[in-house]
């Protein structure tokens, strides 16, 4: 990979190939794009901003964010996608973009299943998972969610925290911690600790290979992993960290006055 360049976009062209770009990543016809050129242009237009990344001359990545309600100081990222190593580059310019023009958190929601994208998410960027949101856009048909339900998580970033976030919730404390629920997979889905401050969920190794070759049992686990979020969630806990072999780590913050 040559030296990515990444820049905002504003010409038809450019719009036109970042809508083509989403259209080859959720595996929809060009014609029939999930995020259609005309309207990322009016996003623009509206005061949103496209980011587009270049390796070379070749598009490896895009990003589309726009502002949120009015007096929050708040962004929301509607949609990114990129080459492997160019996915920080493209959050990092949405950040300056939005730091500039004076925001002080971007949102974005994201499949909870997809364990890598919660470690980027949570791990790299140090973002922190704030809320789920049950089956959020209702039956999707693109190539990537299609028979499944679309549950996602929505994480909140803090674009002026440090850079390198710790995580709460060593993989020792998992494994002494009791087990809770069961996974489809007849193994423990889920941890929590004696203290109540943590629990760990765990995710499929691969969901979008698993639901190309068993929807039904893909499905299974986004019940399962469903219930254990959304009873934690209703508790206070939030997502802090996700750990290389797919645990979640759910931290319920201290309560004022405690030790």
């Amino acid at each position: 990979m040559t030296e990515v360049s990444i820049r905002t976009v504003h010409d038809v062209a450019g719009i036109g190939a970042v809508a083509d770009l989403f259209s080859d990543v959720w595996q929809t016809p060009r014609s029939n794009p999930p995020y259609p050129a005309e309207v990322l242009h009016s996003l623009v237009h509206a005061g949103g901003a496209v980011h587009a990344a270049y390796d070379g001359t070749r598009l490896a990545g895009a990003a589309v964010a726009v502002f949120g309600e009015p007096g929050r100081q708040d962004t929301y990222s509607l949609v990114a996608a990129a080459d492997r190593g160019v996915g920080y580059a493209v959050k990092q310019a949405q950040r300056a973009w939005a730091l500039e023009r004076g925001a002080r958190t971007m949102r974005w929601t994201f499949d909870p299943l997809v364990g890598r994208n919660a470690r980027f998410n949570l791990v790299k960027l140090g973002a922190t998972g704030t809320e789920y949101l049950v089956d959020f856009y209702g039956p999707m048909a693109d190539g990537v969610n299609d028979g499944d339900e679309s549950d996602r998580l929505t994480v909140t970033w803090d674009l002026a925290a440090p850079r390198t976030p710790s995580t709460p919730g060593e993989a020792g404390d998992r494994d002494a911690a009791p087990a809770t629920h069961l996974a489809p997979d007849d193994a423990f889905l889920a941890r929590r600790d004696t203290s109540d401050r943590h629990i760990w969920c765990r995710v499929p190794d691969d969901v979008v290979k698993l639901r190309a070759a068993d929807p039904v049992l893909a499905l299974r686990w986004r019940h399962a992993v469903r219930a254990v979020f959304t009873e934690a969630f209703a508790e206070g806990y939030v997502a802090t960290g996700m750990s290389r072999d797919g645990w979640y780590t759910l931290t319920r913050p201290a309560t004022e006055g405690a030790a």
